[in-house]
């Protein structure tokens, strides 16, 4: 499992890296794999959209839907329903005990992306009872590579400069493996990391206007205030899928290969 620092103390939080590929860039867009890891765990899953995938993301990501059957490069892949997938994730972050949630511009893509989905299925307030908080990578690189003189922060970029890697990109479990690698170099104090903190309720705002990372009692009052009950078929139907963990790969907890 992968943590970090938190705080002035000791206390490790456990990180967790996240990535999706979508049908597009739009704010319409949606997803279509969504990737994590946390050390040697990894989950790995796929969605059909509903939406036609945009050339360029396809050209891209190497996705293609046909006859409601999704392909990667050429090759089926097994998809699930946005339902599933997202009761999966909650299940992956339940594991290690409401981590932070690491991605590299997600402040600005995934987790507005995220949330629209959290939202529609009436799950934003599990999800946010099941993490610490999200953190972007891109401005937090931006902050600690300020003086290396680089032209792109782009991800593939960074993992290039510092690792001398080239890998996958555009594949969100390779982007996330990727990425774990990129943070263990980039080392980020836990002042830093507050920095960059945010939740799926702040997402849109400044930096300056959203609670700090280390501010735990707020943090708390403000889940208590989300956390409200759903909808009972709803919470019978996710019941449901937690106890059918077999169900079109969900759960997919597997070591991941070492980057």
């Amino acid at each position: 499992m992968e943590t970090d620092s938190e705080g002035a103390g000791s206390v490790r939080k456990p990180l967790v890296f996240l990535d999706l590929e979508t049908t597009g860039l739009d704010k319409n867009c949606e997803i279509v794999q969504l990737a994590a890891v946390s050390g040697d765990h990894s989950l790995n899953l796929y969605v059909v959209p509903r939406c036609r995938m945009q050339r360029g993301a396809s050209k891209v990501t190497g996705f293609r839907v046909r006859r409601r059957r999704l392909y990667q490069h050429h090759q089926p892949v097994l998809a699930n329903t946005l339902l599933e997938v997202v009761v999966s994730f909650m299940a992956f972050l339940r594991m290690l005990r409401r981590p932070l949630v690491v991605g590299h511009n997600i402040r600005r893509f995934d987790c507005p992306l995220l949330a629209r989905a959290l939202d529609e299925l009436n799950l934003r307030a599990e999800f946010q009872s099941c993490v610490s908080g999200c953190v972007d990578t891109l401005p937090l690189a931006r902050e600690l590579l300020k003086d290396r003189g680089l032209q792109s922060f782009r991800q593939e970029n960074l993992v290039k400069e510092l690792l001398g890697l080239d890998y996958r990109s555009h594949d969100a479990l390779e982007d996330v493996r990727a990425l774990q690698a990129l943070y263990r170099v980039l080392q980020p104090t836990a002042e830093v990391v507050n920095r960059h903190r945010f939740t799926l309720d702040t997402v849109n705002k400044p930096a300056t206007q959203e609670l700090p990372g280390s501010n735990k009692s707020t943090e708390l009052k403000l889940l208590d205030e989300f956390c409200t009950e759903t909808a009972k078929s709803q919470a019978d139907r996710r019941a449901s899928l937690l106890k059918a963990p077999r169900v079109a790969g969900l759960y997919l907890l597997t070591p991941s290969s070492s980057t």
